[in-house]
């Protein structure tokens, strides 16, 4: 169990998919007003990192098969 923890904190994909949203919601927040692009880069944010969960459930449902 530990193992993967560790091999899952040192995914790439997972590094790329925080930094994804990290970057999105630096974005959003650095004007005093949420505008619609922000709302959009917000949203694409929330969007890596649903991605990247549902990545890392398919293929942790293809090793158990």
């Amino acid at each position: 169990m530990r193992t993967q923890i560790l091999k899952k904190l040192t995914s790439r994909k997972l590094w790329i998919a925080v930094i994804g949203f990290a970057g999105a919601i630096a974005v959003a927040f650095g004007a005093p007003e949420l505008s619609g692009e922000q709302t959009t880069v917000i949203a694409a944010g929330i969007a890596s990192l649903a991605s990247y969960i549902v990545g890392e459930g398919i293929a942790d449902l293809a090793n158990k098969k």
